[in-house]
């Protein structure tokens, strides 16, 4: 069938539409994203503001012409951290389900990273054995470890890029100060939240989803080689280490001048390359793989597997 995939992320609203069958690899027919860097919008009181609701419906329209053009025969629609932690929340997703028809389904954070563990298995297949899968989005710091397809730890730490950037680095450039701060607050939190995931024996295969750490691989990895037209990023933590504080150095509108660094994301790079850098550190991990399918591949492949 043909399947669309609606997300409402703290950065982007995303639709994806593929024909899927179960069984085979969810084939993409139509791809559109809005940019809406949802944490702008959040008042001191938890709150979206009327700005940040405009915005939504406006790509939440736009998602819904997209699944209209191409003929989707069921969407989906997930909702991750901003929207589950706004003050307004329900009111806003009640909002955007009457534009998009369909209910909205608003994950936890460990329900976001079991569904990106599922997608990152299925890629990466039996044979990496026992995975550890880190996804760093606009709000939350998702990890998952197992060795099936369900993993044995899923857990979501409030340590996502944009919301970390709004926190602790109002400056453009930030400050040095203000990255230390910054890079202490991970630490602490990361101390506080890993002890389940430390416990479990020692992952074979360490991958990364989303765009933040696409972004870095990009900038501060390497290409794999593999089979497929497709390409294929790792990175070490030490190649991490050392562009994080050039990054810090550089003013937003030119960070997108260097590889990888897209307009969208220029302002929370620096944000995201801290909680990447610390989070490897904390777990020991010295390089992950890139992995290309993340959220939507795992709703993706949850609606397949129950029809």
């Amino acid at each position: 069938m043909r399947l669309g995939v609606l997300d409402i992320g703290s950065n982007t609203v995303h639709m994806l539409v593929v024909d899927a069958e179960r069984g085979a690899r969810p084939d993409p027919a139509a791809s559109g994203r809005s940019v809406v860097r949802l944490m702008r919008y959040l008042q001191p009181d938890g709150s979206i503001s009327a700005e940040g609701v405009d915005a939504l419906l406006v790509a939440a329209d736009e998602a819904a012409a997209l699944a209209r053009e191409y003929e989707a025969e069921e969407s989906l629609a997930l909702a991750t951290s901003a929207l589950r932690e706004a003050t307004n929340g329900a009111e806003v997703l009640a909002a955007i389900e009457e534009r998009v028809g369909v209910p909205i389904e608003v994950l936890s954070g460990p329900e976001e990273a079991r569904l990106t563990f599922l997608a990152a298995r299925r890629w990466h297949g039996w044979v990496s054995g026992r995975l550890m899968v880190l996804d760093i989005g606009g709000g939350s710091l998702e990890i998952a470890s197992g060795l099936d397809e369900e993993p044995d730890v899923a857990v979501s730490v409030p340590l996502g890029a944009g919301r970390m950037t709004i926190e602790f680095l109002p400056d453009d450039p930030p400050s040095a100060r203000q990255v230390a701060a910054l890079r202490a607050h991970v630490r602490e939190v990361l101390a506080g939240a890993l002890g389940e995931v430390k416990a479990l024996p020692r992952p074979d295969h360490v991958v990364a989803t989303s765009k933040t750490f696409r972004s870095l691989a990009r900038l501060a990895g390497m290409k794999v080689a593999v089979v497929g037209p497709e390409e294929r990023w790792r990175m070490e933590r030490s190649q991490l280490a050392d562009w994080v504080p050039r990054l810090a150095r550089i003013p937003a509108s030119g960070r997108t001048e260097l590889p990888g660094i897209t307009a969208e994301r220029t302002f929370q790079i620096v944000a995201g390359g801290v909680v990447a850098e610390e989070t490897m550190k904390a777990l020991k991990v010295a390089e992950v793989e890139i992995c290309p399918w993340a959220l939507r591949e795992g709703a993706i492949l949850r609606r397949l597997d129950q029809i």
